[in-house]
């Protein structure tokens, strides 16, 4: 199948949730960083490619983040292809994080989530993640940072120098959402 009619497939699927549902979010723009510790140097990985989409029916909402794991830049090309072979980026070309929240979250200033990560081919569950939430409009900038790890992943942290990274990576998020 072509990647366009996968695309075609993907959205003719998900148009009857849309337009049954009682609210839409669209991701309007985001930053996602992870933090990387070792013991000669700190490094982050920025990117600016998050795309996501929020549904919302009978007053729960489904939220959906993909960024492309080669969309993250640590400033070092060289630091971005060796993370590319860590994490399979390859086989696994995309992060993906989903939660589940009631629709009256959205109007808080700070909420708990619950998020379940797909990254480097696995799992991880993160319960009661803080954030914090900013309305301006029909805008809602949603700040906080995921206290993820290699483990957690079942990525073997890279060594320099025969040193092993940390393995917290704690992901900064900030991302605006509009209502549509």
């Amino acid at each position: 199948m072509t990647l366009k009619a996968f695309a075609v497939c993907l959205l003719l699927s998900i148009a009857p949730l849309a337009l049954a549902a009682d609210a839409q979010w669209i991701l309007q723009q985001g930053t996602v960083t992870y933090h990387a510790s070792h013991k000669l140097h700190e490094t982050e990985g920025v990117s600016h490619d998050a795309h996501g989409q929020g549904i919302c029916q009978a007053g729960q909402c489904d939220f959906t983040i993909t960024v492309p794991i080669k969309s993250f830049d640590s400033g070092n090309s060289e630091r971005d292809s060796h993370m590319m072979r860590v994490t399979h980026g390859d086989q696994f070309p995309t992060v993906t994080v989903r939660t589940h929240l009631s629709e009256s979250a959205t109007t808080s200033t700070s909420i708990q989530a619950d998020l379940e990560i797909q990254f480097a081919g696995q799992n991880a569950q993160y319960k009661q993640v803080p954030f914090q939430l900013v309305t301006q409009g029909k805008q809602i900038r949603i700040t906080g940072t995921i206290p993820a790890t290699l483990a957690d992943f079942k990525i073997d942290p890279p060594s320099l120098l025969t040193m092993k990274v940390k393995n917290d990576i704690p992901v900064r998020v900030d991302l605006t959402w509009s209502s549509q």
